[in-house]
C-alpha cells in the first residue's frame, strides 16, 4: 500500500506559532537552552521568582519532542521499587517513586485548573505479549509496594475485547488513572505560562557555545552574545556538541509515529471501546490511542534506530499497527513524524548542577508527565527556592567508556530485544 503522507505531527496542523524576532537582551539572570516542556516550565519558575529569564529554542516551537510525542501520561519512573531499594535504601526508594506520582499530580492540576491541552483520563490497557508476561503482570498488580499503589484491574484474555478488538494479546491490565493530552497544546500552554510571568522566549535561535566567566556565563547564540548569571541545559534527546558532558549521558532514540485519516468515532470506538491508551509488554515499544476527537488512530513505536525521514518508516509502522489491528489494513495514513527521546544508562531522569551549569533531562520516553514537573523543580532550584528539592538530587549521572553521544550499541541491543520478543521471552 502506498500513502500520501504529510511529514509533520498531526498535533501541529495550523498551530505552530511564530515568535517575535526581537533582539536578544544583552544580559539576563537565567538563560535556558531548550524551549520544550522542561525549559518552559523552568522559565516560568525563574521568571516568577523575579529573575530576568531568556529561553533559547534552536528550531521552531514544537520542533523537538515536546511537540512530537504521543501525549500519553502514566507513572513513568522505569526502575522497580525493588531495584531502587537495593541501590538507595527503602526510604529513599519510596521518595524517588513518589516523585513519579507527584509529576502526574502536578500535570493533572494544571490540566484541570484551566489549561487547554485536551486532558482525557481514560486509563491505559497494558497488553501482555505472552502468557508468561500476563502471569507476571497479574502477580505484580496484586503485590504492589505499600504506599505506591495504583488503581489496576487485571483483564484475562477471555475479556480483553472489552478493551481492544484484537486477539493479539494474552490479556493484560488496565491502569485506570493514566491519561492523555494533545502534546502541542500542552507545549503552547506552558509557553503562555512562561511568557505571562515575564520570560522571553526566542525560537530559531541556537546556542553555539557557553563560556564560564567570573560573574556567570557568556553564551554565544546565532543571534549574538548573551551574558547570564545562571544557565540551564534542557535539551534532552537533542543534546549535542554545546555541552559534551551532558551529551555523553543521554542516548537519543527516535520515536516514530503515524496518524490515520479520519475514520469516524464509531469505527475507532469499535477498536478501543473505552478510548484508552494502549501499550504492551514487548521490549521494542509500541504505543497507540485514539485522537482526542475519537476520529483517528495515532500509532507509535521504535520503527527505526536513526532514520531522520519519518516517511521512510510509514510502511513499517503501518505493518506494526495492522498486525495488532488488522481492521485498519485499508486505512490511509495522513501524518508521519519522529521525535528524539533521551534514555539514560540507569533509566532515571536527572537534574542538578555541574560546573555551575544546571541541567534537567533523561526522561526515558516518559517526558510528558516528567518534564513539566522536573522542569518546575529545576527552575525553583535556580531561583534558590527550597521547594525545588527532589529525591533525585545528588544521584550520580552515569555514562559509559567510549560513549560520546553516538549510540553505536543500539543496533545490536535492539536486534537482541526483537529476537526475545519474537521468541516470546
Amino acid at each position: 500500500m502506498t500513502f500520501a503522507v504529510t511529514a509533520a505531527p498531526f498535533w501541529q496542523a495550523g498551530v505552530v506559532p511564530t515568535l517575535s524576532p526581537d533582539p536578544l537582551p544583552a544580559r539576563v539572570d537565567a538563560l535556558i537552552v531548550g524551549g520544550g516542556y522542561t525549559g518552559l516550565s523552568a522559565a516560568r519558575e525563574t521568571a516568577a521568582a523575579g529573575l530576568s529569564t531568556l529561553v533559547l529554542e534552536a528550531g521552531a516551537i514544537g520542533a523537538g519532542c515536546s511537540g512530537r510525542n504521543g501525549g500519553q501520561i502514566a507513572y513513568s519512573l522505569k526502575p522497580s521499587f525493588a531495584s531502587l531499594s537495593a541501590a538507595h535504601g527503602r526510604e529513599r526508594a519510596l521518595a524517588i517513586c513518589r516523585e513519579g506520582f507527584e509529576a502526574i499530580a502536578y500535570l493533572r492540576s494544571l490540566a484541570t485548573g484551566g489549561m487547554n491541552c485536551d486532558w482525557q483520563m481514560r486509563g491505559c490497557f497494558y497488553g501482555a505479549h505472552t502468557p508468561r508476561h500476563y502471569e507476571h503482570m497479574a502477580r505484580d498488580a496484586g503485590n504492589q509496594p505499600k504506599g505506591l499503589e495504583q488503581r489496576i484491574s487485571v483483564v484475562p484474555r477471555s475479556e480483553q475485547r472489552r478493551e481492544i478488538a484484537t486477539d493479539y494479546y494474552h490479556g493484560g491490565c488496565v491502569y485506570h488513572d493514566d491519561a492523555s493530552v494533545d502534546p502541542m497544546k500542552l507545549l503552547l500552554a506552558l509557553l503562555q505560562r512562561a511568557t505571562d510571568e515575564g520570560a522571553t522566549v526566542a525560537d530559531r535561535c541556537r546556542a553555539l557555545s557557553i563560556r564560564k566567566t567570573a560573574g556567570g556565563f557568556e553564551v554565544l547564540t546565532s543571534r549574538g552574545m548573551v551574558t547570564a548569571r545562571k544557565v540551564l541545559i534542557a535539551t534532552n534527546g537533542y543534546s549535542g556538541a554545546l555541552s559534551p558532558w551532558h551529551r555523553r549521558r543521554v542516548i537519543p532514540i527516535g520515536s516514530y509515529q503515524i496518524c490515520t485519516e479520519p475514520l469516524g468515532v464509531d469505527r475507532i470506538r469499535a477498536l478501543i471501546p473505552n478510548g484508552r491508551n494502549i501499550v504492551d509488554s514487548r521490549r521494542v515499544v509500541v504505543y497507540y490511542r485514539p485522537s482526542a476527537d475519537g476520529e483517528r488512530m495515532v500509532f507509535g513505536g521504535r520503527a527505526a534506530l536513526s532514520e531522520q525521514n519519518p516517511l521512510a518508516c510509514v510502511a513499517r509502522l503501518h505493518a506494526m499497527m495492522t498486525r495488532i489491528l488488522p481492521q485498519l489494513s485499508s486505512a490511509r495514513i495522513d501524518h508521519a513524524w519522529v521525535g528524539w527521546v533521551a534514555y539514560t544508562f540507569d533509566t532515571m531522569p536527572h537534574l542538578g548542577e555541574r560546573d555551575g551549569i544546571h541541567y534537567c533531562m533523561g526522561y526515558c520516553g516518559q517526558g510528558v508527565p516528567l518534564a513539566p514537573y522536573f522542569g518546575m523543580r529545576i527552575g525553583q532550584q535556580m531561583a534558590g527556592l527550597a521547594q525545588g528539592r527532589t529525591a533525585l538530587d545528588g544521584l550520580a549521572f552515569p555514562t559509559r567508556p567510549y560513549y560520546r553521544g553516538t549510540p553505536w550499541f543500539l543496533a545490536p541491543s535492539v536486534w537482541a530485544y526483537r529476537t526475545l520478543d519474537a521468541l516470546g521471552l
